[in-house]
């Protein structure tokens, strides 16, 4: 049986057997994993292709990428507020107010989207010098988040109109987009990255033409192909999805509750991304001093982890799904029983890719530099990390579960003091002794504790008041 079936019964308040709730979850997760683990993949072939340059070029990528990280983070929360909405509208069955949020949210979220574009081009000459970069790497460090920052509009719509589109079921054309990214990425990095230069292969040799512009390239990359990829997903959102397009007679009204509904949602996880990622930034800063090679060994190895947990994004984007379309539908029965359906499979899939990191991290990070000191330091912390992913499953996947129902404030809450009461403090400790070690084995035990914490609020019930507000 389709997912859309599936949902339909779930919308319908028909019941659905403990193998049908595994099935649906499975077959929303499936699609989601492939469009996080994707974008990952984009991050990969930068790393990659720019690791090829040398160490100093790969550290001012590695420098930036928790600023990136955090302008990223603030573009997902604030489509969350809507993307939630949609979900739960229509669960619903009400997908004419679903259509008005969906309008209302792709202009609220491109106007922050400006916003936050203003600030990041107007730091993005001196951010590299804040956080602490050495002078060789700074330049290309500014280039490459200049770059980033211009293109935040783009990323913007990318994450909201695939959220929105993810929201009414459909998660295969998400993926499907995502993919054609990655390949985009590389062709583009291809011609950008790399001088015009001879390559040889199966045995014959001809010339490729290159811009030559290295770091600069690799953010020119990766910007045109999300701009090439956003225009499909708007075209489907506005013009093809069944419940989701455009209909005539249909004017955008922009409704106060709605609105303060997704401000709702979306300020704690907004707060929670500034929260993580000043974290990352205040963690690059504990790293900045022990040099060139861990910083690049660190920013590998933070990309090399991603292709791990990514699965648990995925599966936690479906349990948002689930989770809202449940609530609007008025399905109390399920949302529990689907909250911990959709952690445990989560847990269970990081556990075996886990395990693939700690016995694959060599070659992980082979891909990304062919430098044996960056290579050697950047297996022995994924090993570390690896013994953390089923806990951070719990954190990644239950976060999704409350999303889904409304409930962002206290979650956002439980990262604020994992990170900045467990793992920074213990960062800063460890790291003059132990190094780069230190400040990896900080954030195994960080993301240990903060697993503990969200399977603590996923067993209560005060995550589920959220639903009360969809009742009304």
């Amino acid at each position: 049986m389709s997912n859309q079936n599936l949902l339909e019964k779930l919308r319908g308040g028909e019941c659905l057997t403990l193998r049908q709730q595994a099935l649906l979850t499975i077959q929303l997760s499936i699609p989601a994993i492939m469009a996080q683990v994707s974008s990952i993949v984009m991050q990969y072939i930068d790393a990659s292709m720019v690791g090829r340059l040398g160490a100093n070029d790969s550290a001012s990528i590695g420098l930036v990428s928790s600023s990136t990280w955090l302008m990223g983070g603030l573009c997902s929360a604030a489509g969350i507020g809507f993307t939630v909405q949609v979900a739960q509208r229509i669960g619903a069955r009400d997908d004419a107010r679903a259509r008005n949020i969906v309008k209302q949210g792709l202009l609220s979220v491109l106007a922050f989207s400006c916003l936050l574009m203003a600030a990041g081009t107007a730091v993005s000459g001196v951010l590299p010098v804040w956080l602490g970069g050495e002078a060789e790497i700074c330049a290309n460090a500014s280039n490459y988040f200049f770059v980033y920052a211009l293109f935040l509009p783009v990323l913007q719509l990318n994450h909201t109109a695939g959220g929105m589109i993810q929201c009414s079921g459909n998660m295969k054309l998400p993926s499907i987009l995502h993919i054609a990214m990655c390949f985009l990425d590389v062709i583009l990095n291809l011609l950008l990255i790399f001088p015009t230069r001879s390559v040889t292969v199966w045995g014959m040799t001809f010339t490729m033409a290159g811009a030559g512009l290295g770091v600069l390239g690799a953010a020119l990359g990766t910007a045109f192909s999300e701009l090439i990829i956003v225009c499909f997903m708007l075209y489907y959102l506005l013009f093809v999805s069944p419940a989701l397009r455009l209909r005539k007679g249909e004017k955008l009204r922009f409704r106060a509750e709605e609105l303060k509904r997704a401000v709702k949602i979306a300020l704690p996880v907004g707060f929670e991304q500034v929260v993580m990622c000043g974290a990352q930034i205040m963690s690059t800063k504990i790293v900045a001093p022990l040099g060139t090679i861990a910083i690049a060994a660190n920013s590998f190895s933070v990309t090399a982890e991603s292709l791990c947990y990514m699965p648990g994004y995925g599966i936690g984007t479906a349990a948002t799904t689930l989770i809202g379309q449940s609530i609007g539908a008025g399905r109390k029965d399920l949302t529990k029983r689907l909250g911990w359906l959709t952690t445990g499979l989560g847990m269970l899939v990081m556990t075996g890719s886990g395990i693939l990191l700690f016995v694959f991290a060599p070659f992980m990070i082979g891909l990304l530099s062919p430098e044996p000191a960056i290579r050697e330091l950047g297996t022995a912390v994924l090993r570390i990390e690896a013994f953390a992913e089923p806990m951070y499953a719990a954190s990644i996947v239950a976060s999704g579960v409350f999303r889904g129902a409304g409930d962002t404030f206290v979650p956002s809450c439980m990262n604020l003091f994992s990170m900045w009461c467990v793992r920074i403090p213990l960062a800063a400790l460890l790291a003059p002794r132990f190094g780069l070690h230190g400040v990896w084995i900080a954030m195994c035990i960080e993301l240990c504790v903060r697993g503990v914490l969200f399977l603590l609020r996923l067993a209560g019930k005060k995550w589920q008041r959220g639903m009360t507000d969809t009742e009304k």
